[in-house]
């Protein structure tokens, strides 16, 4: 819980991210979807897909501390 009290889900801090991450984010950890099959579907790179869920999960993180 948030020091004044409040606490937010997963999908409210998730929904806080930048369109891009909160896309891959969703497919991801909600969806269950492989970053190779993101990359297919979105027609980008696998790696730039591994960075974003990469980066996404870092700034989840820091939102949760």
């Amino acid at each position: 819980m948030a020091p004044d009290g409040s606490a937010k889900t997963i999908a409210e801090l998730i929904a806080t991210l930048p369109e891009e991450e909160r896309l891959i984010l969703t497919l991801h950890l909600v969806n269950m979807i492989s970053a190779t099959e993101i990359a297919e579907k979105l027609g980008v790179p696998e790696r730039a897909v591994s960075s974003v869920i990469a980066s996404g999960r870092s700034r989840l993180i820091g939102l949760i501390s």
